[in-house]
């Protein structure tokens, strides 16, 4: 369920009381590990914690008006959430983080990059924050740009020759559209 709260002081405000303490422990390991270069808001009807235009221009791929996501803190129906990007994927990241959190004893309730839990304690608070702290926003950058780039070209490989070479440079002379209007 997404808050229509437009400051993280709203949203927590709008909470139970046993929801709000638990987000406000995660809340707190994250604001304490987190890199100067990301900034804490409001997304996606969440809390979120990302990095800025003014750090980032290009913002994030699939919207370039909204600064690049790297973690958000939700409550949902039937549980609260942690989402946190840098342990999205096949990374080093990622395998570090799940054999960090195998080894706190605590189970994971986890997707993609939403690890679910109903009460604070489900969590390990430690193993989040190193995660956090890890992955500084120029780093994080670093990382996302190379999946994009890495997706890009497994796209364009399964397109066939053809379609790599027509999404390539165009021959001299020959202009789109809009910049042959452009021109004239």
């Amino acid at each position: 369920m997404q808050s229509k709260a437009s400051t993280v002081a709203a949203y927590l405000a709008s909470l139970p009381a046993d929801r709000r303490a638990a987000l406000e422990a995660v809340r707190k390991v994250i604001l304490k590990n987190l890199d100067k270069d990301y900034e804490e808001g409001m997304g996606y009807g969440m809390m979120g914690y990302h990095v800025p235009h003014r750090v980032y221009p290009a913002g994030y791929h699939c919207n370039p008006e909204q600064p690049l996501p790297f973690a958000g803190l939700a409550s949902q129906k039937n549980y609260m959430s942690i989402y946190l990007m840098c342990i999205y994927g096949e990374s080093e990241h990622s395998k570090w983080f799940a054999e960090a959190w195998k080894k706190s004893g605590k189970k994971l309730d986890m997707g993609k990059a939403c690890i679910r839990f109903k009460k604070v304690e489900d969590l390990a608070l430690d193993v989040i924050g190193e995660a956090i702290r890890r992955m500084p926003a120029k780093k994080y950058i670093e990382m996302m740009e190379a999946s994009l780039a890495k997706h890009a070209a497994s796209r364009d490989s399964k397109k066939g020759p053809k379609a790599a070479a027509k999404a390539g440079a165009r021959p001299a002379g020959k202009r789109s559209g809009k910049a042959a209007k452009a021109r004239s």
